[in-house]
């Protein structure tokens, strides 16, 4: 096989990983706190010996998450919190702290507030939020500081990693901060709030209609291509 033809499946490699995106972003389109992600393409260039002088390969692995803020829904729950601006929730699974903008919680039994899929919610000095259960009004600032019944309870911690390159997405709406997560000293937390995802439905529709037209371009050039070569091996060869 020639360089040409191994650049271009690089490419399609590469193109099916951003289709694979592209669809996983329209699927979350509608998922509270979900990140648009996209893939990074970068090319690879290798000298040869010989009339071909170099060899050029595309390379997807990498992936870009969208940190842009996205619409806010107003839901009046009191265990609704929505971050304006920078920053992200922290929260404990059993793989380990994860960050989130998801902020729709509700308490467990022990009374501390926790994801719908059960992992706890973790405030400003990394200890689970607890809310009283007899607690007859709950209330939170903008700086996050968590109130029952008018007395304060604890400041809800908002962070960020210490690398946004290093941060990846692991399942649904949770990242891994990719090392220890840094204290966001500054931001604001709206109560009866949810974020949105920050996806554009119709922009991703529209990339992936192009993804799509730039794969099926690139498999006729392999099918031409290898039609070609079919064509001078039997040249070469005298068979008809």
């Amino acid at each position: 096989m020639d360089s040409t033809s191994y650049g271009t499946l690089t490419r399609q490699v590469g193109l099916m990983r951003e289709m694979q995106s592209v669809a996983h972003n329209i699927a979350n389109a509608a998922t509270a706190g979900f990140r648009r992600e996209g893939v990074v393409f970068s090319e690879h260039i290798a000298a040869l010996d010989g009339p071909a002088g170099s060899l050029s390969m595309a390379n997807a692995h990498a992936r870009e998450i969208d940190l842009s803020q996205a619409p806010l829904t107003q839901t009046n729950g009191t265990f609704d919190f929505a971050i304006e601006g920078e920053g992200f929730f922290l929260v404990e699974t059993p793989q380990g702290e994860r960050l989130t903008r998801a902020g729709a919680f509700t308490p467990n039994a022990a009374g501390e507030l926790s994801t719908p899929e059960g992992h706890r919610l973790l405030d400003a000095g990394g200890a689970a939020v607890f809310v009283p259960p007899d607690a007859t009004s709950v209330s939170l600032a903008a700086d996050g500081t968590l109130s029952a019944d008018g007395q304060p309870l604890t400041q809800i911690g908002l962070y960020m990693p210490a690398d946004r390159n290093a941060m990846t997405h692991v399942a649904g709406t949770l990242f891994d901060p990719g090392g220890a997560p840094e204290p966001l000293l500054e931001g604001t937390i709206l109560q009866g709030f949810v974020e949105q995802s920050n996806v554009d439905a119709v922009a991703e529709i529209t990339r992936m209609i192009e993804v799509q037209r730039a794969y099926e371009l690139g498999q006729n050039f392999l099918t031409q291509e290898d039609e070609r070569i079919r064509a001078a091996v039997r040249t070469l060869s005298g068979s008809s």
